[in-house]
């Protein structure tokens, strides 16, 4: 069955449509690697025999494309390699945005590189507040139909900085209403930490639907940048137009390619069980302290919780020697702090931290905010 396509070319950026893209030496060369190589102005001497440097690496290494597509359950052809997923978001505002003229929507609280970028490509930024629960945290769908058209939608499951997931069942219908204006992109970088399905599979039967992944997160690779955009292969097309000649460092991909085994899989597996234990004893603590007045626990590497005053108790941690992420700046999340779930000893560290805490304002025997 011929597999449906969504109105690509319409959406591209109208100068991109004619650009012709860079053909980078190695890219000419293809999978054809002839023992002499002075096609590329390489320097001839590598600096480093154990680990040579001095040949430019495959713009989308194959081996890799291979092991990514088949660990996220796709094929091949669904899957651009990038920088991170970071530059996945770029590449898709630098390709779809027209300055000026698309909006592109976002459900703060949420990852700011989402606005930053369609900021940066000049387009309209729409807002649709997402809405706080005790415990979760949810879209609100009508405010969202209210604020339609949008030439791209960015979602994130579980979502930075709440932690909450996305009904798959809740996307799909969305992408379905829009899928003949916008693409909806759905963020998964840190899928390896839910018990979500990954919205991949969907992307055979809803073309305008794209999946960010990343390495960064469940594979302890932010260090190497690696991450893929999963759409439909005309997208793909697309987007590979535009991509860096050589988006990927030799050394990263041999990292990515050396966590894929199935030994380095095993053993993700048991950091992620330990990473589950860490944050459950976290959650437990952080319930029974007088300090934290809300928790979302989430489905992601950390949790979210409000305090009485954020920045007095990130520099308590400080001094400690620990370092939390502050999220007052973002919409609903005023004296609210991202703490990440470290190893056990980090864990027991940041637990006896919040034992010995006492808020500066009680120290001094005044009223919070006198």
């Amino acid at each position: 069955m011929t597999e449906p396509s969504a109105p690509f070319e319409a959406w591209v950026r109208p100068e991109l449509r004619t650009l012709k893209p860079y053909a980078s030496a190695r890219a000419i060369s293809g999978d054809f690697a002839p023992p002499i190589r002075l096609n590329a102005n390489e320097n001839p001497w590598a600096s480093d025999e154990d680990q040579p440097l001095n040949r430019y690496p495959d713009p989308q290494p194959q081996a890799l494309v291979e092991a990514l597509s088949a660990h996220w359950s796709t094929t091949p052809e669904h899957v651009l390699i990038t920088r991170g997923s970071d530059e996945g978001i770029d590449l898709l505002m630098r390709l779809l945005i027209r300055p000026g003229v698309d909006r592109v929507m976002t459900l703060p609280p949420c990852f700011g590189m989402y606005a930053l970028y369609a900021q940066i490509q000049g387009a309209e930024v729409v807002e649709v507040g997402l809405t706080q629960g005790e415990h979760a945290w949810a879209v609100d769908w009508p405010a969202v139909e209210a604020a339609k058209p949008c030439r791209a939608y960015f979602l994130c499951s579980p979502n930075n900085p709440t932690g909450h997931t996305l009904p798959p069942i809740e996307v799909l219908a969305f992408a379905k209403r829009v899928e003949n204006s916008g693409v909806v992109v759905v963020d998964e970088a840190y899928g390896e930490f839910s018990d979500q399905p990954s919205l991949v599979s969907a992307l055979a039967h809803q073309p305008n639907l794209v999946v960010l992944k990343t390495l960064s997160k469940g594979f302890g690779l932010a260090g190497a940048r690696v991450g893929g955009v999963i759409a439909h292969p005309d997208l793909i097309g697309w987007l590979k137009r535009i991509i860096a000649p050589y988006p990927l460092p030799s050394p990263c991909v041999d990292a990515a390619l050396k966590s894929l085994t199935p030994d380095a899989l095993a053993q993700q597996n048991t950091q992620l069980d330990r990473l589950r234990a860490n944050k459950a004893l976290l959650c437990e603590a952080l319930k029974d302290s007088p300090h934290i007045q809300s928790l979302w626990p989430g489905q992601a590497n950390f949790v979210l919780v409000k305090v009485e005053d954020a920045a007095d108790f990130m520099a308590h941690c400080a001094a400690n020697g620990i370092e939390l992420r502050n999220q007052s700046h973002q919409p609903q999340l005023d004296q609210c702090i991202r703490i990440t779930v470290g190893t056990e000893s980090e864990t027991q560290a940041l637990l006896d931290c919040l034992d010995a805490y006492s808020p500066t304002h009680r120290q001094k025997g005044t009223t919070h905010g006198a």
